[in-house]
């Protein structure tokens, strides 16, 4: 039997075993747990179509909701994650831990708090997102479940995120995806059987993030990973303030992403319920097909945050260039099959309504049009994300759905009509890659200049260091 990795024989493979290999085997679990967490919002939107139109507008209209979740959850997982990679690149153990404790135990509160105000307000939150007095009963329904589940789900993703930066996708990999076939299992159990609707395809949602978060939260204390705890909790301000601006960019995102879901269902709500559905649909199936992008991004993080640490620059270039290639060939596959597949793929939610159908098969042929170009967009934010240059990747955070897909989705429906909104993201995508190309480049000639060969022994430059350590 193989003797269980310790955290010097982890550094030793993150920074010495061939870098392709590493992105593959980190990549492989963690392509399958965005796939598997993707079924999350697949699964509720499959059964919940059953249930008509409003009913599946419902879903969409709380898929802003689900994107704050993820803000919190994201925001401290990987704002502490790819810090505790630096610091394990830098053999530094004792501040790693303090620093995944305290974005663990933050999260999670912060996360409960905004739970626990939320579930006063859930009847007027669901018309502000965008609700037609028609599909407000069915979000609201849903909201109020969701909102039971939050903390765990926040926690959920903080405990991934520090997985995965260790270098221990696998063990993040159990954890998702027991949740996701129990969520699948849960959802027509509680919507039909137990005849709970919309509510109950949230309340699905939430045992099964609780199962996970459990299940994620004994998978650190294997494997030579670090386990969250209260006694290397730090209210030291300087931490906090390291964390998120580490983690800014991921919020930025994120919180941008529920304000562009906001704005979408606000504009499509202009031409009915089918309009909701319809895109509804169209970003829960871009949102699976893309988790494959996500993944690979996840498998090279680990590797970039390692080897920048030890100052290993040319093994970071090597990793990104290797992920740009393979995550590009892939999406150029997916969206290949996925625009000729379009009506079959619209046709499993909504297939008896024709107007949701037009409308979707439309908006997702455009979408998968400039789709491969993501994968140089994503993995550039991560990549700069990653090494501490959070200033960028905040810019590319804010240009794919703040920047460009706002101002878009506000402006085109009223000139071109329903077009406008089918036509948004695609515009955003390719705006968002040309840019990313401009800030991107520059930093890539930089590492190329400073790769050192010999890390061990001279300093190691992180823009992060004096705000962790004080």
């Amino acid at each position: 039997m193989q003797p269980p990795e310790t955290a010097h024989s982890k550094f030793h493979r993150m920074t010495n075993a061939p870098t392709e290999w590493l992105v593959i085997s980190l990549a492989i679990p963690s392509i399958m747990s965005m796939l598997i967490s993707a079924l999350y919002n697949i699964a509720d939107t499959f059964f919940v179509s059953r249930l008509g139109t409003s009913a599946t507008g419902g879903v969409g209209i709380c898929f802003s909701v689900m994107a704050i979740i993820q803000a919190v959850g994201f925001t401290f997982g990987q704002g502490s994650g790819n810090t505790v990679s630096r610091l394990l690149g830098r053999q530094d153990g004792e501040k790693a831990r303090q620093v995944a404790s305290t974005g663990f135990f933050t999260a999670f509160g912060i996360s409960a708090l905004l739970a626990v105000i939320g579930s006063f307000f859930v009847t007027p939150l669901v018309l502000v997102l965008g609700s037609t007095d028609t599909i407000a009963p069915y979000a609201a329904d849903y909201l109020k479940y969701l909102f039971l589940g939050m903390p765990f789900i926040a926690s959920s993703f903080v405990l991934n995120n520090l997985l995965r930066y260790q270098g221990s996708a696998t063990y993040a990999m159990v954890g998702i995806m027991a949740g996701a076939f129990l969520n699948v299992g849960l959802d027509p159990l509680f919507i039909f059987t137990f005849g709970m609707g919309v509510g109950g395809a949230a309340l699905a949602t939430a045992i099964s993030q609780l199962v996970s978060f459990v299940i994620l939260f004994v998978q650190c204390t294997r494997g030579g990973n670090i386990k969250p705890s209260i006694k290397h909790f730090s209210w030291d301000i300087r931490l906090h303030l390291g964390i998120l601006r580490s983690g800014f960019p991921t919020l930025l995102r994120q919180g941008l992403a529920s304000i562009a879901a906001i704005m979408l269902n606000t504009s499509a709500a202009v031409f009915g319920d089918a309009a909701v559905a319809a895109m509804s649909i169209v970003t829960r199936v871009v949102m699976f097909s893309i988790s494959a992008l996500l993944g690979f991004g996840q498998g090279f993080q680990p590797v970039c945050g390692f080897n920048y640490g030890a100052g290993c620059h040319d093994r970071v270039l090597k990793a990104f260039w290797f992920s740009i290639k393979s995550a590009a060939l892939v999406l150029l596959a997916i969206s290949t099959m996925g625009f000729f597949l379009a009506p079959q793929i619209m046709g499993i939610f909504r297939k008896d309504d024709p107007t949701v159908m037009q409308i979707g098969i439309l908006a997702l042929r455009l979408q998968f049009l400039v789709l491969p170009l993501s994968s140089f967009t994503i993995l550039s934010m991560m990549m700069t994300q990653t090494i501490g240059k959070s200033v960028k990747a905040s810019v590319l955070a804010f240009t794919r759905q703040g920047l460009f897909f706002v101002p878009f989705v506000v402006i085109l429906p009223r000139l071109i009509g329903i077009l406008g909104i089918q036509i948004s993201q695609p515009l955003s995508d390719l705006c968002a890659f040309i840019l990313a190309l401009v800030l991107t480049l520059p930093i890539l000639r930089e590492l190329k200049s400073s790769n050192r060969k010999d890390p061990i022994s001279r300093p190691i430059p992180d823009p992060d260091r004096n705000q962790l350590e004080g």
